[in-house]
């Protein structure tokens, strides 16, 4: 669980590597190549491949808008396969929204959640893009 500086809090996870969460979220963001399949509740798939960036940007600024504003009475996750990579860049452009500087978001989301997060430079480059956008 990652706690976002305006105090929302984020269910992020790789889903690789861990079972189904308890309680389940009543939203999901899903980043993945190929859709997922149905979980169980309200779900969103960005098609977005390991190590790239989404194939759709403006449409995942969107959705990840959508993803934050839910976060404030909902229980949301985000998550990728492995949970670093993508859920990381994620994580970090709704740190933006929350609050947090552009220039910090990345390194916030590193001390908060996994410090192997936003991977690749063009995840970092995503993340301000999103920033200059979002705001």
């Amino acid at each position: 669980m990652v706690q976002l500086a305006d105090g929302r809090r984020v269910r992020a996870r790789g889903l690789a590597e861990s079972a189904a969460p308890e309680p389940p979220p009543e939203f999901g963001l899903y980043l993945l190549p190929h859709q997922p399949p149905a979980m169980g509740w309200e779900q969103r798939w960005l098609p977005w491949r390991n190590f790239w960036l989404p194939r759709h940007r403006g449409e995942a600024a969107v959705v990840m808008r959508e993803a934050f504003e839910r976060s404030a009475g909902q229980r949301v996750e985000v998550a990728c396969n492995k949970g670093t990579g993508r859920t990381g860049t994620v994580l970090a452009c709704m740190a933006i929204l929350a609050g947090t500087p552009a220039h910090d978001a990345v390194s916030y989301v590193r001390y908060r959640y996994d410090d192997r997060a936003v991977r690749a430079p063009w995840q970092r480059w995503f993340v301000r893009w999103f920033a200059k956008r979002a705001l």
